[in-house]
Formats: C-alpha cells, structure tokens, sequence
C-alpha cells in the first residue's frame, strides 16, 4: 500500500521525529510576497517565516514565479506544504507550512497584481540570481534588455523582476496605499543599493513622478544569506518519504547551517526576526566580507588543493589532516586579519562553524564544482586579500598556494583535453597546455590573466618569487603543505 500524499489532511500520519507546524495555518494572513520561490527560498526564508508563523500570524507566503509552473503544479496539491530535510550526521524533516499561495506570473497577473498591491503585503523578497535584475557588466539597468525593453513598451505585462516590482509599486501608489519594502536575498554585492537603483531607473524612463516617490519612499535593505542547498533528485524523494513515512512531490534538503543578516532598517523591525535567527546589522558588508573570505576563498583552497591531492569532495579534503590543517590557519592567520581589529562579529565562532560545515558527512560538495569559475571567483575571494596582505607587510605564502594550485589544475586539465568551465575557457585552456610544469617559464604564461594576477601585484618581486616557489612545490601536492609552509 503507497504512504499517503503530504497533505495538511494526512499530517496527523507523518512519524514521529518529524518537525510539523503547530500553528493554524487558516488563520495566517499574507504578508509577504516572494519572487524566484525556488529551492534555496524553500530551504531559507520559508524555513525562518515558518517559524515566525508560531507566534505572529501576519506574515504567510504568496510564492510568485514569474514564468515556471513546477511549484504550483507539485504543491498545489500539498496545499503548499513540503519536507525539509537537513543534512546533517542523522537527517531530520521538518513539514513547513508558510507558503500559503502559489501564482505565476504568465497566467495569474491579476491576482498577482493584486497581491502586490494588497495594504497586508508589507515585503516583497527576491531570489532571483544576478541575472534576474537585467543589469550591465556596472551594475546599472540594462535599457536594452530584452525583458526590460519589453516591459516599458508594456507595463501590465511585465516579463522582468524589476518591471513586475515598479509596476506593483505604480498601483499601490495610486491607490494610496503605502510601499512595500523589497528585500533581495541574491548573492549581489551590495544587493540593496543595486536594486533600488534599478527601480529608480526604470521608473524613470516613463514617469519622473514615480521615480522621486520610489528614491524617497520605498526601502531596499542590504541582506546576505547563507546555506548549502542541493537539488532536488530522487534520492531525496526516497530519503524524504523513508524520515517522514509520506510522499511529497518535490522536497527539499539543505545543511543544518543556515544564515540571514538584514539591514536594521526600521522595516525590519515590525516583526520580531531576530526570535527566528535573522540578525539584524548596522553593517551587512561585514557580514558579506566574512563570507566571501572566510567561507568563499577556503572553499577554492580546497577545491584545487583538494583536487591535486586526489580528493572528489570537500568532506573528503577535510578528512586529509595536513590540507585540513593547512586551511585551518589560512583562515585564522591570513584570512581574519583582513577583516579589520573589531570586525563586528564572532570571528572565532564563525571560523568554527566554517569547518564544521566543511566537515559535514551529510553534504557532498563536489570539489570540481567549486572549481567552476575560477578566474571570476579567485580575484574576489583570494586576490584582494593577497594585495592587501602585501600593503600591511603581513605574510602572504599560504595565499598564494590556492592561486597556485589553481595554475596546477589548469595545466592539469589542458594537458588532459578536459573541458574546462570558465568564462575564460578558451584563453586557459591554450595557456594550461603551452605550459610546461617549471614557475619560470609558466607564470608569465598565466600573466596575461590579470583579474587572478594583476600587474601590479606580478611587478612586486616578493609576490612573483612566492607564487613561483608555491607552483613549484605543487609538482609534488602531496607534499606540498609541509610544516615550514603551513
């Protein structure tokens, strides 16, 4: 006999173990509407709304995807309801119950409309990913994008996320009702000021009057998140149904690590968010700048560390005691010090929890998707660290190792005839495969690359002499992290 489908109907026959919401899900009322309702929305907002939900009913989840149909079409039936499942050394489930409506934007404008426009609608949240906001390679709205341009010709039949939230916005301003605040939760930096510039702009091009009220009135608060959310697959259906005895259509599963950090802007403090785990910040960039250096750049070391040792995922990197060691005081000697003497948060405890989170059984992350990217990830992640290092006379050769091992990986995979995922493929691969395995004759190959080694930081002979002492010693990886460099 099948289990049953996840209903609120057959809550009463999930097992026990399993996470339920306790709150009456027909008294909730919507009070935020979410762009982009994909995994990482499921597995984050939802998880700390459907918290929220316990002791503050005001603020249910309208889920808005602009064009696909999957959500609604798997959790229509559900009533909206799915499984989480975090991973951790023993999986749990927990049911969440905060997403109370499901529309898409290419057939239900109105509604949707109306939805936005609502006097109960008080944040409108975005996960989008970058490309969502049509912007240029300045981070400025994209007049010529396809969606955009549309949109303008056509404001009440929006394809973008912007021409949908300025529209929104035009009918709650005629119809006197005050602005929603819009909270994107995309890995953007400065994620807030980019997007209100946007808005601006773009109402801008039709009506100056509704582009001063947006400037002056509507508030765009910098956010960053923070959990690692793999697909969806059939595994997970089957682990999903095995925890909690029921089907769902489409769970979910994420680390047990989870974080948002929000601009304190008096917005923010309608509800009581910080009960739920959000951390309210003056400064959202502290929070932005200590994962991009103490998650993102030791996240890349293992990745091209890892891979030239042998290692396919980073719990398997972690379990190398040397390269884990090795992290481990890139991150707390090399890493923190650039976080500035009182960097406003824990950065101890954030450290732990990085390696914890490095170390979790439950998760493979692959090192070769970490890999992606490289010549995008590693000026951001390592390369800015490494020249200010320079600039303060602090040292820089475990720096420079990951950047190294990067080189390392590109020969390697050049010199194989593997494919290589970078914007810059084409370019790298011709170098990997001129080169030849000597520092010498290999980095001013890798020279012209001047995102991963600009000029200025290749004219400084300390700089150019350890980055060829780390290539050279990484002929030999597994011996490559001795003491003396560690």
């Amino acid at each position: 006999m099948s289990p049953p489908r996840l209903t609120e109907a057959s809550l009463h026959s999930v097992r026990s173990g399993t996470i339920l919401p306790t709150y009456d899900r027909g008294a909730t009322r919507i009070g935020l509407v979410h762009i982009g309702p994909g995994a990482f929305h499921r597995a984050h907002q939802a998880y700390y709304i459907d918290t929220l939900l316990h002791s503050d009913k005001r603020w249910a989840i309208s889920a808005l995807s602009l064009k696909s149909t999957g959500l609604r079409d798997a959790l229509a039936p559900q009533q909206g309801l799915y499984t989480l499942v975090e991973l951790g050394a023993a999986p749990r489930a927990r049911v969440i119950g905060a997403i109370r409506e499901m529309l898409v934007g290419s057939t239900d404008s109105e509604a949707a409309f109306a939805r936005l426009a609502s006097r109960d609608t008080r944040i409108v949240s975005l996960t989008v990913t970058e490309k969502g906001y049509c912007l240029d390679a300045n981070n400025q709205l994209d007049l010529a994008n396809a969606d955009i341009a549309h949109d303008l010709a056509n404001p009440d039949r929006p394809r973008s996320t912007i021409g949908w939230l300025v529209e929104g916005l035009r009918r709650r301003r005629a119809q006197g009702v005050p602005p929603y605040a819009v909270l994107s939760c995309d890995n953007l930096p400065d994620n807030g000021v980019v997007l209100k510039r946007a808005l601006v702009a773009y109402a801008h091009t039709s009506d100056a009057d509704l582009a001063r009220w947006i400037e002056a009135e509507v508030t765009c608060p910098r956010t960053m998140v923070d959990s690692i959310t793999p697909a969806t697959d059939d595994a997970l259906r089957a682990r999903a149904e095995k925890i909690t005895g029921i089907l769902d259509a489409w769970p979910i599963q994420r680390e047990p690590f989870i974080q948002w950090v929000v601009e304190d802007v008096p917005v923010m403090r309608d509800a009581d968010w910080k009960s739920v785990g959000v951390t309210l910040a003056k400064d959202v960039g502290v929070y932005d700048r200590a994962k991009l250096r103490l998650l993102n750049g030791p996240h890349s070391t293992l990745a091209y560390l890892g891979l030239l040792r042998g290692h396919e995922s980073v719990a398997d990197a972690m379990r190398d005691e040397q390269l884990a060691q090795f992290v481990e005081l890139l991150m707390t000697e090399d890493l923190s010090p650039s976080l500035g003497a009182e960097p406003g948060l824990d950065v101890e405890h954030y450290i732990s929890a990085v390696l914890a989170r490095f170390r979790n059984p439950g998760i493979r992350h692959l090192l070769t998707q970490i890999a992606w990217d490289g010549s995008k990830k590693l000026p951001v992640r390592l390369v800015v660290t490494t020249g200010e290092a320079m600039r303060a006379g602090r040292p820089i050769h475990r720096l420079l190792m990951p950047i190294a091992a990067w080189m390392r990986f590109i020969v390697r995979q050049a010199k194989a005839g593997v494919p290589i995922v970078d914007p810059d493929a084409a370019r790298l691969a011709s170098i990997g495969a001129a080169c030849t395995g000597d520092a010498r004759a290999d980095l001013p190959r890798f020279a012209v690359c001047e995102s991963v080694l600009p000029p200025a930081l290749m004219s400084e002979e300390r700089f150019r002499k350890t980055l060829e002492t780390a290539y050279d010693r990484l002929a030999a990886p597994q011996a490559a992290l001795t003491p003396e460099l560690s």
